[in-house]
């Protein structure tokens, strides 16, 4: 900045420096605190409290997930949910099937079916088949096929298959949808939604608002600090022309 822009002032004292300044500080506290609060309204942290979706999230990692309608979720999603049958806690787990899916394992591959469809899981834990017990299911309407990831290890809709929804759960029982991971520090990262099941009717879900909102914070984390810099800088260079 010149010198002449430092000195020029804009009648009550004030430099047309300190002036951006303090705009620059004001416009980053609006990005910084409005990401915090866009994020309060419409995510949520869990504790994922087993290994069930290892290796995808590992036992205590701490997920991020967005508030969603169970209406809008769609196969593929990893989603929060609590179910009386299922137990007292939240509990995390992925969507294979929706409403009217037929859903069996395995193929002579070791391959999930939806509707009769092999599904490319590269998200599981080890390399053997998708389930190592063989089930089939035929979804209720307005219901949610559940497994976990380490399918080894997760109890998950094969364990509820003789109740009366066939080991699936109502879509009003789902809190919210996985969209990162924020622990610990060498998973951070979003959630990617799987190609495989993009190909069924509804498609796969798009991710939240959560990357705009990261990147909001930082810019509004950056403009304060460059903003607040301004002043000592000025006296600084104030004193050394003195």
């Amino acid at each position: 900045m010149s010198s002449s822009t430092e000195s020029r002032t804009d009648g009550r004292g004030r430099t047309t420096g300190s002036v951006l300044s303090g705009l620059t500080v004001a416009l980053g506290c609006v990005l910084f605190l409005g990401g915090f609060v866009w994020a309060a309204l419409i995510y949520r942290p869990y504790t994922v409290p087993t290994d069930s979706m290892s290796p995808t999230i590992a036992a205590g990692a701490r997920v991020i997930a967005e508030k969603v309608n169970g209406s809008e979720v769609r196969r593929g999603d990893i989603v929060v949910f609590k179910d009386s049958v299922w137990g007292d806690l939240p509990m995390v787990k992925r969507v294979v099937g929706v409403g009217g899916d037929k859903v069996s394992c395995c193929t002579k591959q070791g391959r999930l079916t939806v509707n009769g469809i092999p599904v490319e899981e590269p998200y599981l834990q080890g390399s053997g088949p998708a389930s190592p017990v063989g089930f089939k299911a035929k979804v209720p309407t307005g219901q949610l096929f559940l497994l976990g990831d380490h399918r080894s290890d997760s109890l998950d809709s094969r364990v509820h298959l003789t109740d009366s929804d066939h080991g699936s759960v109502p879509r009003s029982a789902v809190n919210a949808r996985v969209d990162a991971r924020a622990w610990p520090l060498g998973s951070i990262g979003m959630m990617q939604r799987p190609t495989s099941f993009s190909a069924f009717p509804g498609g796969t879900s798009q991710p939240g608002p959560l990357q705009p909102i990261t990147l909001a914070v930082i810019a509004g984390a950056v403009l304060i600090l460059g903003g607040s810099a301004y002043g000592p800088i000025a006296r600084r260079k104030g004193r050394r022309r003195a």
